[in-house]
């Protein structure tokens, strides 16, 4: 909501890693340098207002984590946000 301008890119960065973290149920939140680009894309005050985003959890390689899984975060480009829904895909 009211947020001043030179904190809305960082903050929308913030609230992506919050809704992956809920979402994912993992703490670790890694996102992609295209996502942070797009979000970047307009300066740090004219944030896209909506993002279409592809989570995905995978395993840590590093033997010494602390988290035995992380999100993955992605920009999924999109021409319209209309009559679009969540799709879930599960890889065994």
């Amino acid at each position: 909501h009211k947020i001043q301008f030179k904190k809305r890119a960082p903050r929308a960065i913030r609230e992506i890693r919050k809704f992956a973290a809920k979402a994912m149920t993992t703490k670790d939140v890694r996102i992609d340098t295209k996502l942070n680009k797009f979000v970047w894309s307009n300066g740090v005050r004219n944030v896209p207002t909506r993002v279409r985003v592809r989570m995905s959890r995978k395993r840590n390689e590093d033997e010494e984590a602390k988290e035995k899984t992380f999100t993955l975060v992605q920009h999924v480009p999109v021409e319209s946000f209309k009559n679009l829904q969540t799709e879930t895909v599960r890889d065994d």
